[in-house]
């Protein structure tokens, strides 16, 4: 899709919802990673649903504000990002109401997820947005985010589940660290690919014109 040079007062229309959609992702995704499932025979875990719909936040940031100011954006929301995912991930911990009193003691598990959230976010992000801006404006629309996609998906997924189970005490995650990483990637390249990629124009649109008021023309 063209570039386009939108107004001050877009950017500041823009950049609150970006803020929350971004912090929304991640905190639902450090979640939903503590919880185990079965995808076609292979172990996994919900997150592997939610995150993929962080490239679109990243790509909408970028799109937005440029390349640079979006690497301070995506910085700087990862700290109210982490503390909500902590809060929430204790809170629920296993997916199950602990109340207040699940804040007496320190929760390392959460807490080493949280961490290999903002590396991996960070570490991943960065590399997404260095491959979508150099393919953004030359190429047909869909290159830009295939290809950000494959490379920051796999920087992210080996950074985030190398630091967050690193000598886990989760028995599920030490027997199946591997083989959970591996299907989190490829299910996240598969939405990318069958699901999200199709629809990434119309719902990159819809979102801008949302954002921005805007419309974003159909030439990439």
């Amino acid at each position: 899709m063209e570039h386009f040079l939108y107004k001050q007062e877009e950017r500041a229309r823009a950049l609150p919802w970006l803020v929350v959609f971004h912090i929304m992702v991640i905190a639902s995704s450090n979640f939903l990673v503590q919880i185990p499932m079965s995808l076609f025979g292979f172990h996994s875990t919900w997150g592997a649903f939610s995150y993929p719909f962080i490239f679109l936040a990243t790509d909408l940031t970028v799109r937005i504000f440029g390349a640079k100011p979006a690497r301070r954006i995506i910085f700087f929301t990862m700290f109210p990002a982490l503390i909500v995912s902590y809060l929430i991930s204790v809170l629920f911990d296993g997916g199950s109401w602990q109340g207040a009193m699940a804040f007496d003691a320190f929760n390392r598990g959460v807490a080493q997820i949280a961490f290999a959230s903002f590396a991996a976010y960070v570490i991943g992000q960065m590399m997404d947005i260095v491959v979508f801006n150099r393919f953004r404006q030359n190429y047909q629309w869909w290159i830009a985010p295939f290809l950000s996609g494959i490379i920051g998906n796999l920087v992210d997924t080996i950074a985030f589940f190398g630091i967050a189970f690193y000598q886990t005490e989760d028995p599920y995650m030490a027997e199946h660290l591997v083989e959970v990483a591996s299907v989190d990637y490829l299910f996240k390249m598969g939405i990318s690919v069958l699901l999200f990629l199709p629809a990434y124009g119309v719902i990159l649109k819809i979102i801008t014109r949302s954002l921005t008021g805007k419309m974003v023309s159909n030439k990439v």
